[in-house]
């Protein structure tokens, strides 16, 4: 790659030194000029003044004898010099003894050096006899035209102005090809072999070091250059290693190394292009684990991490039979199995996968079983995008999870009915607060010591303008996943403090709220804030407030929880576990947790009569609950038989449909009076008969 000609350092250079050389060789040859010129006017005088000095003595000889002829002679002698115009011998005050005079020379350079000499000269020198007397005589004058002097200082300037430039010229030159020699011509080369090199591979080829340039500053340029294009060529390597590892991050789940969500999406298209050109089939498997959760609460995050490795390479083990293996997050993985032609061919993978599974897992000295649901689509007959296809094998697997657990379940088309529908709950959940669609019912809660109702447990409803009653279990889940449980929750606190402090004014001063919170609500950091500025407001007494929190949200993060039910315990309210015995609770988490109340799940309640299982394990929680010096509650009291039953095995309290169904709070007002009045008959006929 070579600079244009007009853009080339070394005609740049020429230029300016030749300007620089010209300006300086006009500069010096004017001054040298002008000093001529002097030189030149001095010589004019010395001149004259010799050729008068030469013919003083004739002259004067001449003047004192009066001899004209030989004054002429010396006039006449005058006249051989070629300057002399005009000369003269005689007094002042007498006619010239002899003279003569001639024109001035005509020349095309007469301007010139008439400005600079003038165009004549006169001189004289006075005549004097022999000392001691030293007679004066007369006077000798002589007038020189200066242009032969002028001309001859013209030519010499013009050689001495030509010289100067030449020399300039030559030496501008003569710097120029030393210029070109030791810079340039060097730069030149040194281009070229930088045009050759790779950029992409800056440091593969070196500029070579130039003959007689090692030590000055182009061996160093050439040096220093080099050693750029090395940490250019490292800097270039680690970039490209840090783009494909972001690449690969981006791409690649950072814990167990498979494809992400993202890049699966990417190779299902590829997959199905290719699978519909050859019209074979594709199923898709999302695999969810059923028990993480636990394992995590059980032992460690780290330990859970360890676990997806594992079970990552477990399900490695199939790669022959897949086509792509992803973790989507969590404790989710995705299967694509290609060319199948028939669906038990993707039911007999999935159910190696849940026998996989199935083994026990060793980690860290301790045996771990897992169990795993996985919903399946298929291509073409569920779909032909891969987006789609993904999205309802995990819808998929999220139902079947919800109503049996370690399975495989195919997709079906009513599953996009009921998630439709959940997504249409969603929308109107959002806005459901804001139109007043929420209300509250509340259930009585019996002591048995007392016969006495000491509690109401208060109970959202949402009645839907289209759908009508909604059940709680249903959207109270929707509420917890976009973020409304929040607001509901609150409203919720306020809307049972508000009726329970009226309550209070009513006489039911004994009477105890009991509320539920969900896992968001718990973990919320402006709970315990909340809850102390609503029983200021209502001025409502030290624990007549009870807060119900469910097992399973204890344990999804026990220490979080226990920090946050210590808050609420230091506002004044009474905690309670809810569901009881559908968790995974142990005896050493209880003692950790600051709980004053289990409540008995009431599917346990409903068969302690008829199911033994059931019975022995209402039995343990009344006995855990005495030796924790807890009160327990038994929820879903059907029947007599089960109150008697429960009571004999020492629950402190009841609830259910045997005592009253969930009433509005007017309606629970009246129950709340007729109830007292039956119980004051009981005990006054209870007497009587006594």
């Amino acid at each position: 790659m070579k600079p244009e000609r007009r853009h080339s350092l070394s005609i740049k250079l020429l230029r300016l030194v030749l300007l620089w050389a010209l300006l300086v060789g006009i500069v010096l040859s004017c001054a040298q000029i002008l000093y001529d010129l002097q030189k030149e006017r001095s010589l004019i005088d010395s001149t004259a003044t010799q050729i008068l000095a030469m013919s003083r003595d004739p002259a004067t000889q001449a003047v004192y004898s009066l001899d004209r002829e030989m004054a002429m002679q010396v006039v006449e002698g005058l006249f051989q010099h070629e300057a002399v115009r005009f000369a003269s011998i005689g007094h002042p005050d007498e006619a010239a003894l002899a003279y003569r005079e001639e024109p001035l020379t005509d020349s095309r350079y007469r301007p010139i050096t008439d400005r600079l000499f003038g165009a004549e000269q006169s001189y004289s020198i006075e005549l004097h006899g022999r000392s001691p007397y030293n007679e004066y005589y007369g006077d000798l004058r002589l007038t020189l035209d200066t242009l032969p002097y002028g001309s001859a200082f013209l030519q010499r300037s013009l050689i001495i102005m030509l010289s100067g430039i030449l020399r300039a010229m030559a030496m501008a030159f003569v710097l120029f090809l030393i210029y070109h020699v030791l810079l340039t011509k060097p730069l030149a080369r040194i281009i070229g072999h930088i045009a050759d090199i790779n950029p992409d591979q800056p440091g593969k080829m070196h500029i070579p070091m130039l003959a007689g340039q090692e030590k000055n500053e182009l061996g160093i340029w050439i040096n220093k250059a080099n050693e750029l294009l090395d940490s250019i060529e490292r800097n270039s390597h680690r970039r490209r290693e840090a783009e494909a590892n972001l690449l690969h991050m981006a791409q690649h789940d950072t814990l167990t190394g498979l494809p992400n969500r993202s890049m699966l999406q990417e190779q299902l298209g590829r997959i199905l292009t290719d699978a519909g050109r050859r019209q074979r089939g594709v199923a898709v498997l999302c695999c969810g684990l059923d028990d993480f959760k636990e394992v995590n609460e059980q032992f460690s995050y780290h330990s859970g991490d360890s676990l997806l490795v594992a079970v990552a390479d477990r399900l490695r083990a199939n790669s022959g039979r897949l086509g792509s293996l992803a973790r989507l997050g969590g404790d989710q993985f995705a299967l694509i199995q290609t060319g199948i032609n028939e669906p038990y061919e993707a039911a007999e993978l999935a159910q190696t996968i849940l026998d996989d599974l199935n083994r026990p897992f060793e980690l860290g000295g301790h045996s771990i079983s897992l169990r795993a649901t996985i919903g399946i689509t298929l291509f073409p007959d569920d779909g032909d995008d891969a987006e789609k296809l993904l999205q309802k094998a995990e819808q998929t697997m999220m139902l079947a999870k919800a109503r049996s657990r370690n399975r495989y379940q195919f997709y079906i088309a009513s599953l996009d009915s009921e998630m439709r529908i959940r997504r249409e709950l969603e929308k109107d959940l959002r806005g459901a607060l804001a139109r007043n669609e929420f209300h509250l019912v509340y259930q009585p809660q019996v002591s048995y010591s007392s016969n006495r109702v000491v509690g109401v447990e208060a109970l959202i409803r949402w009645q839907h303008p289209e759908r009508g009653l909604v059940p709680p279990d249903l959207f109270i889940p929707l509420a917890e996943q976009n973020g409304s449980i929040i607001g509901i929750g609150e409203w919720v606190l306020e809307q049972a403090c508000q009726q329970l402090s009226q309550w209070h004014r009513d006489g039911f001063s004994d009477l105890r709220m009991a509320v539920n919170l969900s896992t968001v609500q718990l973990h919320h950091s402006e709970l315990s804030k909340l809850v102390t500025n609503l029983m200021q407001r209502y001025k409502l007494p030290a624990y007549s407030l009870e807060l119900e929190v469910t097992e399973t949200g204890l344990m999804e993060d026990i220490s979080a929880a226990a920090n946050h039910l210590s808050k609420l315990k230091k506002a004044g309210v009474l905690i309670a576990i809810d569901d009881f015995g559908t968790g995974y609770s142990s005896l050493s988490y209880l003692r950790g947790l600051p709980l004053d109340k289990i409540k008995i799940d009431k599917s346990f309640v409903l068969d302690v009569l008829v199911d033994e299982d059931d019975a022995t394990i209402v039995r343990a929680i009344i006995q855990l609950g005495r030796s924790l010096n807890m009160q327990v509650i038994a929820e879903g009291v059907e029947s007599a038989a089960q109150e008697a039953y429960i009571i004999d095995q020492g629950c402190s309290e009841g609830q259910g449909y045997y005592y009253s169904r969930p009433l509005s709070a007017p309606a629970l007002a009246d129950w709340l009076r007729n109830y007292d009045a039956r119980s004051a008959a009981d005990q006054h006929g209870a007497k009587h008969q006594l």
